[in-house]
């Protein structure tokens, strides 16, 4: 599941604007790594995007709603899970792309998730993200369906939420040492608990 530091925002008509957009974004994501949400403010967004503080200020008026856009910006894309022409294998693909956000070393995935619990904006935001993921990924249990893996009813938001939330758990809110072994586990033990129709609607 792609996260917002990987996401690739189509470019948006507006020339200058349209650009200014994605240079303060830009701006925003990489100061937010640095300095985390406490020491996030805009004139420093507007220096390091080279857009003038008035500009900043007129479009996002503060922190909250620029970090609201930067989740706007993330799910403004054609990202879509992988099909591996099996159940295991798209959520295991599913799987590999939030732990490769969730561990790197500058995370902008975990910086946004941490400023979700201090701007109420960047906590709707972060929501409407995770829904619109969730919603992309709901094909790989049609798909699961289509090929008999799992039975008609399977809810599928179940499903891909069995498979990632290990991976949040583990890493974000226990903060364990990173173990490439979740994102298997995590993805089997989902297909197990739809085969076995614990997770129908």
């Amino acid at each position: 599941m792609t996260e917002p530091e990987s996401a690739t925002p189509r470019r948006r008509p507006g020339g200058r604007t349209a650009r200014n957009r994605e240079m303060v974004i830009d701006a925003a994501m990489s100061l937010l790594v640095e300095v985390q949400y406490d020491g996030l403010n805009m004139d420093a967004v507007a220096e390091r995007a080279g857009v003038h503080r008035a500009t900043v200020y007129r479009r996002w008026r503060d922190v909250g709603g620029l970090l609201a856009d930067v989740f706007d910006a993330a799910t403004d894309d054609e990202w879509a899970p992988a099909d591996t022409g099996s159940l295991l294998g798209d959520l295991t693909a599913i799987n590999r792309e939030v732990y490769e956000a969730l561990d790197a070393e500058t995370s902008v995935t975990r910086a946004l998730i941490n400023a979700s619990f201090q701007s109420p904006q960047a906590a709707a935001a972060l929501r409407e993200f995770w829904r619109d993921r969730y919603r992309r990924c709901e094909v790989v249990i049609d798909r699961a369906v289509a090929r008999g893996e799992v039975p008609e009813g399977t809810d599928a938001h179940r499903v891909v939420v069995a498979a990632t939330a290990p991976i949040y758990h583990r890493l974000v809110l226990l903060r364990e040492p990173p173990d490439p072994a979740v994102v298997d586990d995590a993805a089997r033990d989902a297909v197990a608990a739809a085969r076995a129709q614990m997770v129908s609607r």
